[in-house]
Formats: structure tokens, sequence, C-alpha cells
């Protein structure tokens, strides 16, 4: 609201009662205004500067020949410079430099702008730190080949400062107080750095990467401050307002901010809403759109163009000025198409950074705002012959939520927020506002009223064409939350109604052994057996009720009833999903993990050298093949151990050598359950009970994995010395484990983050492990194989150890081999690469030095043994395999 606006009053003409329509209602006080923000812009450009420092570092380490030679060309063409020339230069930019700065910050202060000094200063003394942390690192630690890129040998025989102390600084401070927006200063300043810096390079005090490295720490530690500290808020205010609607021509009287109200809330980037009054005439919808807001949603709106496929939609960074042309062509193309839209009246600009619209007052409620009762079948019709009048002259909504139609006091259905429209959309895009369309009345009316009144209004062709676009990334941010809102009610249903059946069914088992007990007499032999078969024949009676009541309590979501509804009318509707996602976010990890692995393993193999791998003993490079092909026996027996049904042993084994393949393509975590689990279902296990088998034998191999890890790391720490109290390095280990779950379950996210995880994965273990316990041999068997598992995979990495180093494998117990190959294992398991390829090779290589003291010369080839027996080689035969059991029919 404009300040100068006074609050509502009951009894007021300008202002509704409290009686009437809440769509009418609006705060009286506009909300304060944030002193600072924290800008999208200035995180986005943090992290800019963050990958170019790398990049310039990674340049700097690999491409040595390059900088070299820069340097040399350099060097060649700056010898000719008159001396004289260089040291006055020197002398006035080194002076300049620390000037200009002073004199711009005094400058501030006389026009009372100290908080954006103080902004500066702070980003100035962290710059300054970094730099020092910079050139420690660089003389320290890193590689010969970054020292020389950014340094050149000193007159007293050192080696100069590979990032500036004072350059930085500068850059940093004149970043954070917005120097860039005064051309004047920025010029001056510019002027003066480039001066500093081409000077230092001609006297051979500096290097062309150092002078780039100093100005992107600079630049990136600028924002970074911003980004942590906000920058000063510059929304207009209602003032602001008011006074840029009179330079239009207006009249204001108030400004009242719509905030909070279903029709006018807040949403993404849609702008302030303010309902303006004027001396004369029907009052005006006004919105307003900052830099703020037009960045709202900016790191959402490029991860949708970078997973979407051949969908255009409009560009992550746009002007205000190219905001408010977009939003004024749809406005004016909606009412040309013959749709109910919001009149655009006139456009400005509110200074520099924000820009206002002008709309003609509708009033009225949005859907969501309307009872189920007001949501009528003449009104569900009109809101898509709405739809029909934009797509007929090819203009996609993108939005049509909820909140984006607008119902007014004579029942007229009105599109607003056509802000992110489209004009001469794509067949694709103009069928996905049908799908969003049916989605969006389908939570209000049903699938069944929503589905006919699309069909009597665009024709069963035209519905049936979106059946492919029924898909949740096809829909607007707040549906897809909705849908899962709805999902979580359903699977709570079906929890209880599982309960209830179960509570039932013991209940009237109890019944009904209560009135047969009586009748019961005698211990004999018979009696007893008669009384197992009766427990057995109860539990297949409670799963049956257990099935039963779970298959009636089951429900379809509402996109299930929609395609239902759709199929009915139309039964040869194409129904298999368009793919819509160019790449999923777990890919694009995997993607970006594998590069980074493969890096990993060509820079060890590059290390190793040819002799030590044609100087191996072939013999234990035997023993650790005959070791790796037991563990595919061994992981049968961990499977069918927990699997009561009859499934072929050998036929288990050929499907774990086919998990061989598959982990190759997805992550070790999840590539062999999902097999194990197809595989058991394939033959003959009932869908629910292959999963509860599968999740059952997980358990029992995480339990497993931890109390060996725990015992053998015991033990490592106490090999080595007389008593049997462990060394202080398992007892940090064990705190730190300790520290981590304590902090996982005390964080009410992450815990309700892993108790949902793992109560999806191990969802009906309990009833099955019920089943198994009735068999020991079965639980023996699965027990048994879980140890041989980890057996033969310690072997194998043993006995690859000991192919490149028998000597040094001599002093490596069993249990330290054992340790390492179990964190490596973890860490591997909790990877996103396929396989766990890198972070397995890097745990177990560490884990070998530093765990083992074994020569780094030794653990590499060794770790690259191992994982060539039990990774890769396995992959052509496991394609075999897994071809063989998909053309069987057991895949």
């Amino acid at each position: 609201m404009g300040h100068d606006a006074e609050p509502p009053e009951e009894g007021r003409p300008d202002v509704p009662a409290e009686s009437e329509e809440p769509s009418e209602r609006v705060s009286g006080d506009e909300p304060l205004l944030a002193a600072r923000v924290h800008r999208p812009s200035d995180l986005l450009r943090l992290l800019v500067g963050v990958l170019a420092i790398a990049l310039v570092l990674a340049i700097a380490a690999f491409a040595h020949g390059t900088t070299s030679g820069l340097e040399q060309d350099i060097n060649k063409g700056t010898t000719g410079a008159p001396d004289v020339f260089v040291k006055i230069a020197g002398l006035v930019s080194s002076i300049a430099v620390l000037l200009v700065p002073v004199a711009f910050a005094i400058e501030r202060l006389i026009k009372r702008d100290g908080l954006r000094i103080a902004d500066g200063v702070l980003a100035a003394v962290l710059a300054h730190g970094v730099t020092l942390a910079t050139d420690l690192w660089v003389a320290r630690a890193a590689p010969g080949t970054i020292q020389d890129a950014l340094t050149q040998p000193a007159a007293d025989g050192g080696l100069t400062d590979p990032v500036h102390g004072y350059l930085a600084p500068v850059i940093a401070y004149m970043t954070a107080v917005g120097m860039a927006r005064r051309p004047r200063w920025r010029f001056a300043l510019w002027f003066v750095l480039l001066l500093d810096a081409f000077t230092m390079l001609v006297a051979g005090y500096t290097t062309a990467f150092s002078i780039i490295l100093t100005v992107l720490i600079g630049w990136t530690v600028a924002y970074g401050t911003l980004y942590t500290v906000g920058s000063p808020n510059v929304r207009p205010t209602g003032q602001t307002l008011l006074a840029g609607l009179r330079r239009v021509g207006f009249r204001p009287v108030t400004a009242l901010r719509a905030e909070g109200l279903p029709d006018t809330a807040e949403q993404g980037d849609r702008g302030r809403r303010y309902i303006v009054t004027l001396e004369d005439g029907p009052p005006l919808d006004v919105t307003v759109v900052d830099r703020e807001q037009q960045a709202h949603g900016f790191f959402y709106r490029v991860w949708r163009r970078l997973t979407l496929r051949a969908i255009t939609t409009r560009r992550s960074i746009v002007s205000l000025r190219q905001a408010l042309e977009q939003e004024a062509l749809l406005a004016y193309a909606a009412i040309a198409a013959g749709a109910n839209a919001p009149r655009l009246i006139a456009t400005s600009e509110l200074g520099p950074d924000a820009v206002m619209l002008v709309y003609e007052h509708l009033g009225g409620r949005t859907l969501d705002s309307l009872e189920d009762h007001e949501v009528t079948d003449e009104l569900v019709r009109s809101a898509w012959r709405q739809v029909k009048a934009l797509q007929s002259r090819r203009i996609a909504h993108r939005r049509l939520a909820g909140d984006a139609i607008l119902v007014d006091r004579s029942g007229k259905v009105i599109l607003t927020d056509l802000r992110g429209g489209e004009i001469a959309a794509g067949d694709l895009v103009l069928r996905m506002d049908i799908a969003q369309l049916l989605t969006t009345l389908g939570l209000r009316v049903g699938a069944e009223r929503a589905v006919a009144a699309a069909v009597q209004v665009l024709g069963p062709d035209a519905i049936a064409d979106c059946m492919p676009l029924l898909q949740p990334i096809a829909l607007s941010r707040s549906t897809r939350a909705e849908l899962r809102r709805l999902a979580r009610e359903r699977s709570k249903r079906e929890r209880e109604a599982v309960l209830e059946a179960s509570q039932a069914e013991k209940q009237a088992r109890a019944e009904t052994h209560a009135a047969a007990g009586t009748a019961a007499g005698g211990g004999t032999k018979a009696d007893r057996k008669a009384e197992r078969a009766e427990k057995q024949a109860d539990k297949r009676a409670e799963k049956r009720a257990l099935d039963t009541a779970l298959d009636e309590a089951r429900e379809e979501d509402l996109l299930a009833q929609i395609r239902r509804q759709v199929l009915l009318i139309r039964p040869l509707a194409p129904v298999e999903p368009v793919r819509l996602e160019r790449i999923k976010p777990r890919t694009l990890v995997s993607l970006i993990a594998g590069a980074v692995a493969a890096y990993f393993l060509l820079s060890q193999i590059a290390r190793t050298p040819l002799s030590t791998i044609a100087e191996a003993n072939w013999g234990w490079v035997a023993a650790a093949v005959l070791f790796s092909a037991l563990s595919y026996i061994a992981a049968a027996m961990s499977l069918l151990g927990f699997v009561p049904e009859r499934v072929p042993f050998w036929r288990t084994v050929v499907a774990q050598v086919a998990g061989s393949f598959v982990k190759i393509v997805a992550p070790a975590a999840v590539g062999g359950v999902a097999l194990n689990t197809r595989f058991l279902q394939r033959s003959g296990v009932r869908p629910g009970l292959a999963v509860a088998s599968v999740g059952a034998s997980q358990l029992f191999g995480l339990g497993a994995h931890i109390l060996l890890l725990l015992a053998f790391g015991y033990l490592t720490g106490t090999e080595k010395s007389q008593s049997f109290s462990p060394s202080r390095t398992v007892i940090a280990g064990l705190l730190t484990v300790a520290v981590l779950v304590l902090v996982v379950t005390a964080i009410p996210f992450m815990r309700k983050f892993v108790s949902t995880r793992l109560r999806s994965l191990f969802a009906g273990v309990v009833p099955r492990m019920l089943d198994v316990l009735q068999r020991p041999m079965k639980l023996v068997t699965g027990i048994g194989g879980m140890l041989l598992l980890t057996g033969v995979f310690v072997l194998c990495l043993d006995a690859s150890i000991r192919a490149f180093g028998q000597g040094e494998a001599e002093t490596l117990s069993f249990a330290t081999v054992a340790v390492v190959f179990l964190a490596g294992n973890a860490i591997g398991s909790a990877a996103p690469t396929p396989g766990g390829v890198g972070a397995v090779e890097g745990a177990l290589t560490v884990g070998l030095v530093a765990v083992g003291s074994l020569p780094l010369d030794v653990a590499t080839p060794a770790v690259l043994l191992y994982r060539l027996l039990t990774l890769w080689l396995p992959v052509l035969p496991g394609w075999l395999c897994f071809n063989w059991l998909t053309k069987r029919g057991a895949l």
C-alpha cells in the first residue's frame, strides 16, 4: 500500500465490509519490505566465478605447454617497452589504484550511503584472506605446473606472489559497492587496474594467469559477500507506484496491497498486486514486477530448460523491458483471440529496477477458492471454452493451475497470469495445456466430469491426443505438489486398511481358537502335528486376508483415472507417455561423478609403470579369478536364503552374473535390487513377496556389513598390541559414526528422509522374515551366503595385493584387508556412479596406503586388478546371461 493510504474501516464506501465476498477484502497495510534481499543473480555470479577459478587452475595444471608458451610470447612482446614509461606507469597506477576507491567511498559517505561502503570493505577483507590462503596453497601444496603458471622468479631468488594481495581486494570492493552502475567511476578504476596489471606484467612481476586469477577471486568473493549479507532492497514502495500512475495520466487516491488473497497471492515471479482507487472512474489492478521477483525461480527455469526436450520455454534471464513486453503482448493476443482475459490499459517503468502493468479491475475469486458446490458443469465447460479460444490462435497459457482461473460475480471465467505464456506455440505445448487443465479440473470435480466437459468443448480427438502428456513432469509445480500430497494420503489409507484387516483376522482367529479350545485335549504327537498344521493354515489365511484388504483399499491416482475415462471414449487412444525429460537428475549426477572417476582412474593407471604389471605373480592372479567366480555362487545363496518359495539355484547364479552387466548401467545400490526383484517375480514369486524377499536380504546384508566392519575394525586395532583394547583410531571412527547418527536423528528433515527411504525399502520385510524363520535351513543358507560373499571378496582383494607385492602383503593381516574392503564397498554403494566407479577405487587405494601401510605403487595395481576381476571383466558374461534370461522370460 502507498504510505499515504489509510487502513480500511468497516462501513467505508471504498472498502468492502467483512460480510462481503472474500475476493474483495484486501489488507490495509502494505507489508514492510526487507531492508536487504538475497539476489539469485548474486548466487549465480558466485557459482560462475567458482567454476571460472576451477577452469583457470585446471588449465594451469594440465596445459603446461600452453601456459609456458603464453609466458614466452608475453615476455618477447614486452621486451621493447621503454623502461622509463614502465616505471612511471607503475608508480602512477600503484597510487591511483588505492586513491580511486577511497575517493568513491568519500563520495558515497557524503551522500549517506555508508552501508554500501561497509559491504565493500567486508568484501575486500574477505578477498584479502582468500588471496593469502591461495598464496600459501600454491607455495606449499599446489602441483608444480600451477606454481609455474602463477609465479615468476623474483630478484631475491624466490618467487613472485601467485595472487596479488591488493588488486583482488580492490576489485572485490569495487564490485560490492556497485561502481559498475556508475560509468565514470567504473572507467577510472578499470583503467587504473589494467594499467597496474600491464606494468607488473611487463616488468616480470607477475604472469597472465596470475592476473586472471586475481580478478576472478575479487569478483567471486564480492558476489559471495553480497549474497551472504544481502543487497539493499530497491523494490518500489506504494508511494513510488502512485507517482508512476500519475505520470501515465491517472489520478490515484490509494493503492491497497492485495497480499494473501487467494486470487492475488504472490507465487513465483508473478509480481506484487495492488488494487488502486482513482478520484474518478473504476478501480485498477496494478502488477509491479521488480528485478528481485523477475529473478525468482531462475534456477528452476534453468533446470527445466536443461532437462525438458522439445519444449520451448521462455528465457531464464530476461530484462525487465522484455518481461514487460512479453506480458503485454500476451494480454493483447488473448483478447484478440476471443478469450476472457484482463484488459491491459497502460504500462510504465518505475525507475531502473521495476515496471508496472495497469489492468482493469476484475474482482471475483479463483477456482481454488470456490466451494465444491460452486464448481458447476457449466463453469467447467466455460473454462474449456477459454482454452479453446486461446488454442485457436495457437496461444499457450503454460500455467493453467487453479489460481490462474478467475470467476467473477456473474460466473464468467477469466484466464489470468498470462505472463509465462507463449504465442505461435507448437502442438506439444498446446497439448500440455490440455493435460494441465484436465488435471486441474480433475482435482476439483473428479476425472469423469473434467473429461466429459473437455470432450464436449474440444472434441474426443483433442483430448485423446493429450494422453501421452498426462505425466507429472508435464504439469506445473503446484499441481505436482498437490498430486504428491494425494498420493501420501492414499498410501496412508491403504496402510490403515491393511492394519485393520490384520487386526480383524487376528481377532477372528483368536475367537475361533477360544471356541475350539474346550474340545482340545491331549498332548500326543498327532495333536502337535495338527496344531502345527493349524498354525500354517492360520498364517496362510492371514496373508490372504492382507492381500485382499490391500487390493480392496488400493486406489487409482488422478492421472490414471483421467486415462481410464479417456479410453472409455477413445479405446485406441495412445497411452504411452511421451519422453519429455532430456536428462534426469540422477543421470546428470552420474555423468559428473563418472567424469571425475574416469579422471581418477586414468591418472592412477598413468602412474603405474608397465614393469609392475609384467612382474605380477600369475598364480595369485589365478587365485583372485577363482575367488571372483565364487562370489556369484555366494550371492545366489544369500538371495535364496530369504525366499521360501522354490527357485532354481543355478538359474539364480546366472541372474547374479547378469547383475554384473546391470550394475555398470545403474548405481550399485539400485541395479542389483531391481534385477533380483524382477527375477523372483518371473520365477513365480508374487510381486509383493519378491520385493519383501529382496528387502530382507538387503536388510540382513546391511546388518552383517556393519557388524563385520566393527568386528574386523576392533581386531585391526588390537592386533599390534598385547591387550585387547582397541586403538584410538578405531575409537575415533566409532565416535564419528555415532555423532553422524545422532546428527541425522536430531534434524527432522534428515530423520524423515532416512526413515522414509528405509520404510519404502524394507516394507513387508518383517512378515517375510517370519516365513523364513520357519525354515532354519533357508536362514542358514542366507546368512552363510552373506558371510561367504564377504569372505571371497576379501580373499580376492588379498590375492590381488599378493600378485603385485607378496613381500609387502605379508605384513597385512586378513582383518586389515577386510576393513579396507568393507569400508570401500560401503562408499561404493553410496556413490551415484554405476558400480561405484571411482569411489571404490579411491577408497580402497587410500585405505590400503593409510591403514595397511602399503606402498602406492603396489596398492594401485592391486586395486585395479581387483576391480577388473569383479567389475569390468564380468560385463561381457553378464550381458550374455542377461540376454539369455530375457529370452527365456526369466527377466
